[in-house]
């Protein structure tokens, strides 16, 4: 298998267009039709990380944090960013990242948190905005099955745990081919009119291009009238965080001590407890500060993440408990998540686990 063949395993879980804009995320170093003998999964891609995938023939890491974050204008090895693209390169090691990407995915981080609580029917806390569009196009009444079939093999007309979800209303549409055209119905210089089916159909914003290239495949006409537009409602497939509940209700101080024990927190830093029961528990992986606002408005009893700064737990307003339990504690089983994951796809390849510790933080 080539790089290009487990990124794209990689992007049916964590589509890199579902990143944020700020992000870096996709194949930071090395070439996309180099052949894999290994593939290494780190939560970040470090000196020690690139030694590791060296002794273990490994010349793929697939990381979560991008080590090229911002652009670089030399590699002189002169910090630890650049040492580690260097050795990279010097041993033919690409570099993958997912980062956001898969903090968006339903499946992602946030999933996994999820699992390791124990949270039931875990849903996206926030949902991204403008992911949904919707397409319009119409089609002589021979030619709508194939032209329906065509756009859901593309994955058009997913909703949910839905498939194959369409619209149809027949109608009468009209056109006059000119001089030059190829009409599949009609002749030049006459109007014509074909009784016809508007069919409508719903998309991810990131299968536009292969849905539409399935249109005009599948379409008999020389010229495919559509449209294409975003459309306002929220997709609870892709988005930052999660919230579910727990099997049963507990005491705030108990779900704490649980919180610390099974995500393998040295310290947790909360808010005022409240002496109100735990049933309903939002997460989000790495820096969570933005959702604390989300979280409340969707009735979270306690939000656990990361990276809380003094006055923001202040925020929390007597109406639910922010737990801090530090950033890599909060994403430290994504390596986990994606090493079962490429395992499951590619179970005859070479997927190992990093045991390389990349915590930046230390306690006494």
């Amino acid at each position: 298998m080539t790089v290009n063949d487990i990124t794209k395993v990689l992007e049916e879980l964590a589509p890199l267009a579902h990143a944020e804009d700020f992000d870096n995320v996709g194949l930071l170093v090395g070439n996309p039709n180099m052949e894999v003998n290994g593939v290494l999964v780190t939560l970040d891609t470090l000196e020690n990380v690139v030694d590791e995938a060296i002794e273990k023939n490994c010349n793929l890491i697939v990381s979560f944090h991008p080590i090229i974050f911002k652009g670089l204008k030399k590699l002189t090895g002169s910090n630890y960013v650049e040492r580690v693209v260097i050795k990279a390169i010097a041993n033919n090691i690409a570099i993958y990242s997912m980062h956001t990407a898969l903090d968006n995915s339903k499946m992602g981080v946030n999933a996994k948190i999820c699992e390791v609580l124990g949270l039931e029917n875990p849903q996206i806390l926030i949902p991204k905005s403008s992911t949904i569009k919707k397409l319009t196009t119409y089609a002589p009444l021979a030619e709508v099955d194939k032209i329906k079939e065509a756009l859901f093999n593309a994955g058009a007309g997913e909703i949910g745990k839905y498939s194959h979800c369409s619209y149809s209303l027949e109608g009468v549409g009209s056109f006059k081919p000119e001089n030059g055209a190829n009409p599949a119905v009609g002749n030049v210089g006459e109007v014509h009119f074909e009784k016809e089916t508007q069919i409508n159909v719903i998309l991810s914003f990131e299968k536009e291009k292969q849905v539409l290239k399935a249109l005009l495949e599948a379409h008999p006409y020389e010229e495919v009238a559509y449209e294409i537009f975003t459309i306002e409602n929220t997709n609870q497939d892709i988005g930052m965080g999660m919230i579910g509940n727990l099997p049963s209700e507990m005491d705030e101080i108990d779900f704490l001590l649980l919180v610390k024990k099974r995500m393998n927190a040295s310290v947790v830093r909360h808010s005022k407890l409240l002496g109100k029961k735990v049933k309903k528990v939002a997460v989000l992986g790495g820096s969570g500060a933005f959702a604390i606002g989300a979280a409340m408005k969707a009735g979270a009893d306690v939000f656990v993440t990361s990276d809380i700064k003094y006055h923001e737990f202040y925020q929390a307003e007597n109406q639910m408990v922010i737990a801090d339990i530090g950033h890599f504690e909060t994403e430290q089983f994504t390596k986990d998540l994606l090493v079962d994951y490429l395992t499951k796809k590619i179970p005859n390849f070479a997927v190992r686990l990093s045991e390389s510790i990349t915590n930046p933080i230390k306690y006494l």
